[in-house]
């Protein structure tokens, strides 16, 4: 029989979290889900580490609060550590998120705190380019589970546009696909927040092709907002690339779905006890 030790086992690991932690995460109120959507190569895992950065030196200024802890650091170190600046070795990009067989993303969380109120806890989502075009191309195949429960969970979708694949030799299936996604995005959201984020906006693109992009976003979802980012190491105006990246997660902690409004119900009787103020005719 081992002996027993002064160790704490803690419920999480510190890496990115999966399906079986969500009911830990979610025991004081259920996670908002940020999705991150876009093809492949498109900066997806870059944004997420640029963001972890950006609030490990107390850059971001953010309306949702102050960060108040994680349950997944070690996970977002892993996307982050590519950024950093390491002796001999300049700061280089996050590797592609490879595709894998399982039927949801990997998870990173976060928690923010205003005042003294309760911590909102959010999960933003690392997941492969390939589930989004094979999803945006049929729904229902198994190939497009993991995207399928991104689709039922996100409370808000952050639609990623890479300029550099729109600006290309590829030009032409890059905004094919990213056409055929944004057109899933518009069915599936079902009134959920939704933002068009360009990635790589220091990189020049054709007007026409911009405006191709647009319309496909805007056209079914004029509501959506609009972003652009940059993030290279090392060759970038700090204080611009903060500001773009801080504008953006802010509005992704703190947007929300329009609320419904429902019809008022014209009285039917004088009874207070069940129509307060009500003036019988």
């Amino acid at each position: 029989m081992p002996e027993p030790t002064g160790d704490v086992l803690l419920p999480w690991s510190g890496s990115s979290l999966g399906l079986a932690d969500l009911a830990f995460v979610a025991g004081r109120a259920r996670p908002r889900v940020i999705a991150t959507i876009g093809p492949q190569n498109a900066g997806k895992t870059t944004m997420l580490g640029a963001w972890y950065l950006l609030l490990g030196r107390g850059a971001a200024h953010l309306d949702a609060g102050q960060f108040a802890g994680s349950f997944s650091l070690a996970g977002w170190e892993a996307v982050a550590e590519s950024l950093r600046w390491a002796p001999g070795q300049a700061p280089g990009f996050p590797p592609h998120t490879a595709s894998r067989s399982g039927r949801a993303p990997g998870l990173l969380h976060l928690s923010f705190r205003t005042g003294q109120k309760q911590p909102t806890d959010y999960l933003f989502t690392d997941a492969p380019g390939e589930w989004f075009q094979k999803w945006a191309i049929n729904k229902d195949g198994p190939e497009a589970a993991g995207a399928r429960w991104l689709a039922e969970h996100a409370d808000v979708f952050l639609l990623v546009a890479d300029r550099e694949a729109l600006s290309g030799a590829s030009m032409g299936s890059a905004r094919s696909a990213l056409q055929l996604l944004a057109a899933r995005v518009a069915d599936e959201r079902k009134s959920r927040p939704v933002a068009l984020v360009w990635t790589k906006s220091d990189v020049p693109i054709a007007p026409a092709m911009e405006e191709s992009v647009r319309e496909s976003v805007f056209g079914p979802m004029p509501e959506a907002k609009e972003f652009s980012v940059s993030i290279t190491p090392g060759d970038t105006d700090e204080r611009q690339t903060d500001g773009a990246l801080t504008k953006l997660l802010d509005w992704a902690l703190t947007t929300r779905r329009p609320r419904a409004v429902l019809p008022s119900t014209p009285p039917v009787s004088g009874d207070p006890l069940f129509m307060y103020g009500a003036i019988s005719a």
